[in-house]
């Protein structure tokens, strides 16, 4: 049996459904426990979700996970703000969330995929990142969260 089926026998799902989103648990967890997010508004998730793909993982309309990302849906796609909550963990809701990203119709045929992370590379590996071949190329500026803006 396939990890989609065994996950989906189990109960679990995948939506991009927007309505479906729990604001509030995926907030806390970016502002208050990611280390990527820390000090994120809510203000600002809503704003970012509004202008994103965003992918939920649910189990009997809990939410277990999130991922959104960010493209033009014709030549490049950034994946960010991927977790599984801690009680979901272990059981390949990652692998199945990246798959189901990469599979993603609107999200088919991309020149360029891209993400950052800290401790997550032998996930994102299976799935065909690597290192940036040409870092000397890519430029960036980065303003981090203010933590003053959380209530």
């Amino acid at each position: 049996m396939s990890l989609t089926d065994q996950l989906l026998k189990a109960g679990y799902t995948i939506s991009t459904d927007k309505s479906l989103l729990d604001i509030e648990a995926i907030h806390h967890y970016l502002a208050y426990e990611s280390y990527w997010a820390a000090g994120l508004s809510k203000e600002k998730l809503q704003r970012s979700i509004e202008n994103s793909i965003c992918f939920g993982i649910y189990h009997e309309n809990n939410t277990c996970g999130f991922a959104r990302v960010i493209t033009d849906k014709a030549t490049f796609a950034y994946i960010c703000d991927v977790f599984i909550l801690e009680p979901y963990r272990g059981k390949g809701l990652s692998k199945w969330l990246m798959q189901n990203i990469k599979e993603h119709p609107e999200l088919n045929g991309l020149r360029r995929w891209s993400l950052a992370t800290a401790d997550a590379h032998n996930l994102y590996k299976q799935f065909g990142f690597v290192p940036i071949s040409k870092p000397d190329l890519w430029m960036e500026i980065f303003t981090p969260y203010v933590k003053s803006e959380l209530p």
